[in-house]
């Protein structure tokens, strides 16, 4: 008799409070939306790209005056119209997420209206041909959307605001790249600070559900192509440690490079004209990209997604110093405060990297070091190496890459976490300076309670 009850019991809880239902339904849907938004946001960035693409091929020279142009311009418009809409959004979604900030103070970082700021000036940036990914900017984006739904959440809703922002922020990298469970770990790893036992299955279900609306209107692809590594085995072992540690001692340092120029005073000539001038400053940057871009060829402008695919074809003719060009104009174009994302540049240098290990051993699978330098490189910026492990894990055709993968990506984001602290943790903490003075004494007054 008690389990018959117990079941009345628990059906009767489950199907007669109509908040729920609500809270699920409003979840879901805005999930969906979620999920079509970094679909549309993906397809009005790469026909963006190939605007700058087609004028660049007819004209060589035009991005030595478009593209410093557009940056300026860029600028001008986000610190005019959009403040938080600048740089990655990842660091934004965190600020978001501190206990400090108020639920009346988020829409400092993420909101609807700076959705769609962000994917017009992202989209600009590819336009003009600077050196940036959709990837990050998705996470924002897809949070902003996320967000919204609280304004038609029930009363005492189990779905807390916090729980709305990592879901969003998850989705958009779920979305971005096609990937569910990399936006699931995303989540885990960068985003989630308390754990919500109530609400952590609809939330986990609805960064699920947005990686798959990706998936059914993209198909099933993966962002640069299937890499097919072959023959993996032991010949491996030494080429391999070399990726993992050139990738974690690259990555690194260029986490502490941006960290450096984005965060905390300025300590250098440049930066303090870019504190006084940030238009001019930003049509420096331009420049100097455009230039890079021209002495690559093309290679390094926008997220060098034709460059990858070509080099894992087998068929890549770009200079050797694409890592260094592609890294530089990569720093450069966050540097000059458009929103821009790094998660595909990353992916792309990591790439070269092993490109180029792989020529100077003369090491006959060279698709597993391109691999192998993806996923480390990633790991070593981002230091979410499971994350980044699951995201290259789903361009490698077979299984025979997946310990491998997985020891590189811990191996580099050991390396990089002796060079650097957490990127994103800490330029979310740049971000929280944002904040008015009197929210940062309260937070203040908290941290030495």
């Amino acid at each position: 008799m008690n389990s018959k009850h117990n079941i009345r019991s628990a059906f009767r809880n489950e199907f007669s409070d109509w908040r729920v239902w609500i809270t699920r339904a409003l979840v879901v849907a805005f999930a969906v939306l979620a999920g079509l938004s970094v679909v549309g946001f993906t397809a009005v960035s790469e026909w963006g790209f190939e605007q700058f693409s087609a004028m660049y091929r007819h004209y060589w020279w035009t991005p030595l005056l478009w593209t410093p142009l557009c940056t300026a311009a860029i600028v001008w418009m986000t610190r005019r119209y959009a403040a938080g809409a600048s740089g990655s959004g990842i660091p934004q979604v965190m600020a978001a997420l501190e206990p400090a900030v108020s639920t009346a103070q988020q829409g400092i970082f993420v909101s609807l209206r700076l959705s769609l700021y962000k994917v017009a000036l992202t989209t600009w940036g590819l336009v003009a041909g600077l050196s940036l990914g959709r990837e990050g900017p998705s996470v924002q984006v897809a949070a902003g959307i996320m967000l919204t739904a609280r304004r038609w959440l029930p009363e005492r809703s189990a779905v807390s605001t916090h729980g709305l922002l990592v879901a969003g922020g998850a989705a958009g990298i779920a979305a971005a790249f096609n990937t569910p469970l990399a936006g699931v770990m995303f989540a885990i790893e960068e985003l989630s600070r308390t754990p919500e036992q109530r609400s952590s299955g609809l939330l986990m279900a609805a960064i699920v559900l947005a990686g798959l609306i990706a998936v059914s209107i993209n198909g099933n692809a993966t962002y640069f192509g299937l890499i097919h590594a072959q023959a993996i085995d032991l010949s491996l072992l030494l080429p391999g440690l070399m990726v993992a540690l050139a990738s974690g001692l690259a990555g690194g340092l260029f986490s502490r490079l941006l960290i450096a120029s984005l965060s905390g005073p300025p300590r250098d000539w440049f930066s303090r004209v870019r504190l006084r001038r940030p238009v001019w400053f930003a049509a420096a940057c331009g420049l100097a990209v455009a230039v890079l871009g021209l002495l690559s060829g093309g290679a390094i402008f926008g997220s060098s997604y034709s460059h990858t695919r070509d080099m894992l074809a087998g068929a890549d003719h770009s200079p050797a110093i694409f890592v260094l060009f592609k890294l530089v104009a990569t720093w450069l174009t966050s540097w000059s405060g458009v929103p821009a994302g790094i998660f595909a540049p990353s992916l792309s240098i990591g790439a070269a990297l092993g490109n180029d290990i792989a020529q100077l051993l003369h090491y006959p699978n060279a698709s597993a070091l391109i691999a192998l330098g993806m996923v480390g490189f990633l790991a070593a910026v981002t230091q979410a190496p499971l994350t980044s492990f699951i995201i290259v894990m789903e361009m490698v055709d077979g299984h025979a890459m997946v310990l491998s993968l997985m020891a590189c990506a811990l191996v580099a984001r050991t390396v990089s976490h002796v060079l650097s602290p957490p990127l994103y943790a800490t330029l979310a903490q740049t971000q929280l300076g944002r904040l008015p003075p009197e929210a940062l004494s309260k937070e203040s007054g908290q941290n030495l309670r």
